[in-house]
C-alpha cells in the first residue's frame, strides 16, 4: 500500500466509518486535517488529575486509579448497575454502567487508565455515566515496561461525546505509521537559524513524544509553520490584488466643491489619510486599505471623500454595513454631508433586505442603471440579484462583522474595484498583521475639535449596593437639565433569557460574573415605570427584534430630542448619533467585552455636552470580569484598550468568528504572545516571495498553501 500524504483522503487511511465520524465531529476530510488536530495537553501514567476541579456538565479526560467496583440489581427496572469508584488519591468519582457485568474483569482495584466522559452529578456526588476508558497494561506487564513507560507523555486531545481522546490517539497513531515523507514548508535557512525540526519529525513528536522535552520543540516548529504559511498566503493575496489593473479615479470638481463647502476644518489625521486614499485611487492596482479610528474620528467623512473622487468619472461606490439601523444612519449622514446641491447629483440609495419589495426593486434599478452613484446597504448588496453599472469602490464598515469572503464577494461585482475597510474597533498591531495582512493600514488618532469628552466611572454594586439607586437619580438629573441618556442592557428580557441576536453579543459569564442575566430592556422599563423621578420623563425601549420601521422611528424620535431615556440592547453600539446625549449607564457591564464597552460609551459626549458613562457591575474586585470593567474606566485610549482586551481575553474572542477565514490555521499560534515570531515570519515571507514569486524552489510551501486554501474554500462553502 502506498504511503499516506497529508493530502490523502481520510476514508482511504482509516476506513469509511471512522472517516465519517471524524468529519461529523471535527470537519476533517484529509490526513492533514487529522494531524493538525493537536493534543491540548499531555498526562503521565503516574500522574493523577485532581477530581475536585472537574467541572459539572463538561466533557473531561482524566488519568485515575480504580479503587473499588461493585454490582447490584436495580430496584425499579430490569438489569444490573455496575458502579466503579476511581480516585486521584484525594477525591473520588464514580463511573456507572448498566447491564455490563463483564467490565468487572477489567476494572480491578489498583488498575490505572485514561477515563473520558461528561461529568454529571447524582445525589451531590460527581459521576461519569458510561464513560470511555483505556486501561494501562496489567500489573505484571506494567512492571516490565514501567521504566520505559513511566515518563511517556499521554496526549489528551480535544474530544467530543462521540469520539473520545484515546480513540483519537489510536487513529492518529495508525495514520502516523502509514505516513510517508512530508515536504517542509519552511526554507532551510529559516529552519537552521531558528533550530527547528523537519516537518515529519515535528508532526510525529507533537502526537507521540517519547519525553516531555520533545513537545516544546515540536510546538515551536509547528507554530512557525502556521505563522509563515499564513503570512505567505496574506502577501500572495496582496500580490494578486496588485496584479490587477484598476481604473484610475482622479479627483475633480465634485470633491473640490465638497471640501470648499465643509463647515469645519479637517483634522490633521483626516487630511493625511485622505491624501493617501486620493493617491491610492489613482494607482495602477486596486486600493486595499483598512482605516481604523475611534467612534466619531471622521472615518465616514474620509470614505465619502473617496466616493466623490470615484463618482467624478461616473463610478459607483457601495458601502456595506452590518445592520439595517447602521445602514440607514450612514445614508442619512451621507445625504446630510452632501447637502442639497450634491445629494441629487449622486443620488445616495439605500438597499436592504427588510425594504418592501416594490421599494427594493426601485432601488435595485437605480443601482443597476448607474443612476445611484452611492449605494448603502446590508448583506442585501451581496445577493445575486444586486448588480452595478460601474462599481469602482467598495467600503466595508465594521470589518469585524464581515468575513474576508464577504468582502471579496462584493468586490467581485465590479471590475477590480478599490476597497476601503473601516473599523472603530482599534486593532492591535499583531492582529492587524495576522488578520488584515493583505490590507494597507491607516489610523485616524486625532479627534475633531469641539467635543466635550467623556468621564467614565464604575458603579461597584458588590461593595456599594446603594449606588444602584444613585444611577437612576443621576440620569433623572440629566433629563432635568435638558439632556438625554442611554441605558444599555445585556438582554431583551432577563426573565425569559431573550438575547438580542441582531446586536453584538455581550460576553458570556466568566470568573467573577453572575451566571444569570438580571437586567433586560423589559425589566428596566418596568422599574422606571414605577420610579417617582421618571413619572414625567419620556422613556422608550429599543432592541434588534423589533420591526425595522419601529426601530427606525424610535431612533429618529430620540435624535429629535422627543425621548429623554432610551433603554436598549447593544443595538445602539453603532449608528445612533445624538449630540444632546450626555449619559450612558451600562448594566451588568462585566458581561461585555472591553472594545464593546469602549464603542458603546462613544455614543455620548459627541456634541458640546460633557459625556458621563456609568459601568454598573456586581463583579467582585480582582476577578477577570471586574478587571475588564476597570480597564475601560481607566482610559479613553481605544488603542491601549485593544491591547488590554487582547491580553485579558485572548485572540479567539477578540477576532470574532467572522475572521475564521484568516484564523482557521491558527492551532498553536497565539497573536498575543507570538508577536515577534509573526513579524519575523512576515519578513522572511516577503523575501521568499520577492526572490521566488511562483514558489518553484519551495514545493513544500506551495503544497502547504494549497492545503490551507482548500480548507478555507470548504469553510466558505459550509458558511454559505
Amino acid at each position: 500500500m502506498p504511503a499516506l500524504a497529508l493530502e490523502s483522503r481520510l476514508d482511504g487511511a482509516v476506513g469509511g466509518k471512522t472517516a465519517t465520524a471524524l468529519e461529523r465531529a471535527f470537519g476533517m476530510r484529509t490526513v492533514g486535517d487529522l494531524l493538525a488536530h493537536y493534543p491540548r495537553r499531555y498526562a503521565k501514567r503516574g500522574e493523577l488529575t485532581p477530581i475536585s476541579s472537574l467541572p459539572i456538565g463538561e466533557p473531561v479526560t482524566i488519568v485515575a486509579e480504580v479503587r473499588r467496583a461493585s454490582e447490584r440489581r436495580m430496584q425499579n427496572r430490569k438489569g444490573s448497575l455496575l458502579e466503579v469508584v476511581i480516585s486521584d488519591g484525594a477525591g473520588e468519582l464514580s463511573l456507572t454502567f448498566f447491564n455490563q457485568t463483564w467490565r468487572l474483569k477489567d476494572l480491578q482495584p489498583g488498575r490505572r487508565g485514561v477515563f473520558a466522559g461528561k461529568v454529571g452529578e447524582y445525589r451531590g456526588a460527581k459521576q461519569l455515566a458510561h464513560p470511555d476508558y483505556e486501561l494501562f497494561d496489567d500489573e505484571q506487564t506494567a512492571r516490565l515496561t514501567a521504566e520505559a513507560n513511566a515518563n511517556l507523555p499521554i496526549p489528551i486531545y480535544p474530544a467530543t461525546s462521540t469520539i473520545a481522546s484515546w480513540q483519537l490517539r489510536k487513529i492518529v497513531e495508525l495514520v502516523l505509521d502509514g505516513l510517508g515523507p512530508v515536504a517542509d514548508p519552511l526554507p532551510e535557512s529559516l529552519r537552521r537559524e531558528e533550530g527547528l525540526l523537519d516537518a515529519r519529525t515535528a508532526i510525529d513528536r507533537i502526537h507521540r513524544p517519547e519525553v516531555e522535552g520533545q513537545i516544546d520543540q515540536a510546538r515551536a516548529t509547528l507554530r512557525m509553520h502556521e505563522a509563515f504559511v499564513l503570512q505567505v498566503a496574506l502577501l500572495q493575496q496582496r500580490q494578486s490584488v496588485r496584479a490587477l489593473s484598476a481604473t484610475s479615479r482622479a479627483p475633480g470638481a465634485l470633491l473640490a466643491g465638497f471640501d470648499a463647502a465643509l463647515p469645519f476644518e479637517r483634522t490633521p489625521d483626516q487630511i493625511s489619510v485622505g491624501d493617501r486614499i486620493e493617491r491610492d485611487l489613482q494607482g495602477d492596482w486596486p486600493m486595499n486599505r483598512l482605516v481604523q479610528g475611534e467612534v466619531g474620528s471622521g472615518k465616514t467623512l474620509v470614505a465619502l471623500r473617496a466616493m466623490l473622487q470615484v463618482a467624478q468619472s461616473g463610478g459607483q461606490s457601495a458601502l456595506i454595513a452590518p445592520t439595517e439601523v447602521l445602514a440607514g444612519q450612514h445614508l442619512r449622514s451621507i445625504a446630510r454631508m452632501l447637502g442639497p446641491r450634491l445629494a441629487p447629483e449622486l443620488m445616495p440609495t439605500l438597499l436592504t433586505g427588510q425594504m418592501p419589495a416594490a421599494e427594493r426593486r426601485k432601488a435595485a434599478l437605480r443601482v443597476a442603471s448607474g443612476q445611484a452613484l452611492i449605494v448603502v446597504g446590508t448583506h442585501a448588496l451581496l445577493s445575486e440579484s444586486t448588480t452595478f453599472a460601474d462599481l469602482g469602490l467598495v467600503v466595508v464598515d465594521e470589518q469585524h462583522r464581515f468575513g474576508v469572503e464577504q468582502r471579496e464577494s462584493l468586490r467581485a461585482k465590479g471590475s477590480a474595484p478599490h476597497a476601503l475597510v473601516l473599523t472603530a474597533t482599534p486593532i492591535p498591531r499583531t492582529v492587524a498583521m495576522t488578520v488584515f495582512g493583505d490590507l494597507d493600514v491607516s489610523t485616524i488618532r486625532t479627534m475633531p475639535q469641539g467635543r466635550a469628552g467623556i468621564q467614565t466611572f464604575v458603579a461597584p454594586l458588590a461593595e456599594k449596593p446603594g449606588w444602584f439607586a444613585r444611577v437612576w437619580d443621576r440620569i433623572a438629573e440629566e433629563a432635568a437639565a435638558g439632556h438625554q441618556s442611554f441605558v444599555v442592557c445585556p438582554a431583551i428580557d432577563a426573565e425569559s433569557q431573550t438575547k438580542d441576536d441582531t446586536a453584538d453579543e455581550p460576553a458570556g459569564p466568566s470568573d467573577g460574573e453572575t451566571v444569570r442575566t438580571r437586567w433586560g430592556v423589559a425589566q428596566v422599563l418596568d422599574l422606571l415605570s414605577r420610579h417617582p423621578s421618571y413619572a414625567r420623563l419620556r422613556v422608550a425601549g429599543l432592541h434588534g427584534k423589533m420591526p425595522a420601521d419601529e426601530k427606525d422611528a424610535i431612533m429618529q424620535s430620540f435624535a429629535r430630542g422627543e425621548i429623554d431615556v432610551l433603554v436598549a440592547t447593544t443595538v445602539v453600539e453603532v449608528g445612533v448619533d445624538v449630540a444632546n446625549a450626555s449619559t450612558m449607564a451600562i448594566l451588568e457591564a462585566d458581561r461585555f467585552g472591553v472594545s464593546q464597552l469602549h464603542q458603546l460609551r462613544g455614543r455620548v459626549g459627541r456634541g458640546g455636552v460633557p459625556g458621563l458613562c456609568l459601568l454598573v457591575t456586581e463583579a467582585a474586585l480582582g476577578t477577570p470580569a471586574r478587571d475588564r470593567v476597570e480597564a475601560v474606566a481607566g482610559t479613553l485610549d481605544g488603542f491601549l484598550l485593544a491591547e488590554i482586551d487582547l491580553d485579558l481575553r485572548g485572540e479567539g474572542d477578540v477576532l470574532g468568528d467572522a475572521q475564521s477565514g484568516a484564523r482557521s490555521s491558527l492551532r498553536l499560534l497565539r497573536v498575543v504572545t507570538d508577536a515577534d515570531l509573526i513579524a519575523h515570519a512576515r519578513n522572511v515571507a516577503e523575501q521568499v516571495l520577492e526572490e521566488d514569486p511562483a514558489l518553484r524552489a519551495h514545493p513544500g510551501l506551495a503544497s502547504a498553501l494549497e492545503r490551507r486554501l482548500g480548507q478555507h474554500e470548504r469553510a466558505a462553502l459550509a458558511k454559505n
